[in-house]
């Protein structure tokens, strides 16, 4: 889908290269004098004090900072902000911050208005595909938790949407979020989160060198896959392993596959041993994640013992296994509740 127009034109999104572009009767370093004002989170053009005034002038008429702004915040008691963000079109994504027992904040961003996989445990997915996000609301949303809510230690792109049917807006967010006159955010700490678009994992080490690559597998019962991920069955886990293990020869990273745990559901020793076959030959680290209700689903919550079988089951094969913490679940701000 073609980006949408934003009348002004928003910089936010833009590399120095494409700001110099845009004044191309100045000397191309205010290009990066742009760039580096817009992510010091300066609110104006007027700010941008190394500027002329006349160039200030005409940016101010001629463009915008940011194509969308923040509307709502939510805070847990847990410390996790839920901000929701107001688009050039009238459309909102929802963004998370969110902090660990060290302070270390993490922003988990979106990079769709709704999205189109359909996947029957999420509740963006229940509201069907909106459009793709432009490379500016993407950054917009890491802006504003930087600028309200402090330093932020890493990025995941786990939010609204699948990040690899946005891949241009995509790419050109982690480009900006890591250069050295940006953010200058390290690539390993960004984690790009799938359901399973095989192509674009063979792209990603390609594309965004250095970056973590998360598979979401909740099920490797391919029949259960196919129920409750419609849209990601289009790639067969057969096919989607060999992704993985192709990504994993180019960059040897250890890839983080996400396992939503559904009570009655995903959890019996049948499943556990479909888990360890597909993730076979792999170098991985499985990240359980209790499912996270909301009004209208089916599925349950795990319990305690559900949770501990699989995780021993995976612990015996040694196979390095992390629990994803509960936060946000107050404000609807948790893994697969975000949904405007």
């Amino acid at each position: 889908m073609k980006e949408p127009s934003l009348a002004p034109l928003a910089l936010s999104g833009l590399e120095p290269e494409d700001l110099a572009g845009l004044i191309p009767d100045e000397p191309a370093f205010r290009g990066t004098q742009i760039f580096q004002w817009i992510h010091r989170g300066v609110s104006g053009f007027q700010d941008m004090t190394d500027l002329p005034k006349s160039l200030r002038e005409t940016l101010n008429i001629r463009y915008s900072l940011h194509g969308s702004r923040a509307v709502e915040a939510l805070r847990d008691q847990d410390g996790t902000v839920k901000y929701r963000f107001l688009l050039s079109d009238g459309c909102s994504v929802e963004a998370v911050i969110l902090t660990d027992e060290q302070g270390r904040k993490t922003a988990c961003l979106s990079t769709q208005a709704g999205c189109a996989m359909g996947c029957a445990f999420c509740r963006t997915g229940a509201m069907g595909f909106k459009r793709n996000l432009t490379s500016g609301e993407i950054i917009d949303q890491f802006s504003h938790g930087l600028t309200t809510g402090g330093p932020i230690s890493n990025i995941v792109f786990m939010g609204m949407g699948e990040p690899f049917l946005n891949e241009e807006a995509l790419y050109k967010a982690i480009r900006i979020l890591t250069h050295p006159a940006g953010p200058a955010l390290s690539a390993r700490r960004i984690t790009v989160s799938s359901c399973g678009i095989a192509p674009a994992i063979r792209r990603f080490a390609c594309l965004a060198p250095g970056a973590l690559l998360a598979v979401s597998v909740p099920t490797a019962v391919e029949e259960k896959r196919q129920r409750i991920m419609p849209g990601a069955s289009r790639y067969p886990l057969e096919e989607v392993k060999a992704a993985m293990k192709a990504h994993q020869a180019a960059t040897g990273d250890r890839i983080t596959v996400e396992t939503v745990l559904f009570g009655g559901f995903n959890t019996s020793e049948e499943d556990g041993e479909a888990l360890l076959s597909f993730i076979r030959g792999l170098q991985v680290v499985v990240n359980l994640i209790p499912f996270n209700p909301f009004e209208g689903t089916t599925f349950r919550e795990p319990s305690q013992q559900e949770i501990e079988t699989l995780a021993g089951l995976l612990h015996r094969e040694g196979i390095p296994v992390t629990r994803r913490y509960r936060r946000g679940r107050g404000i609807l701000g948790a893994c697969g509740q975000l949904a405007t």
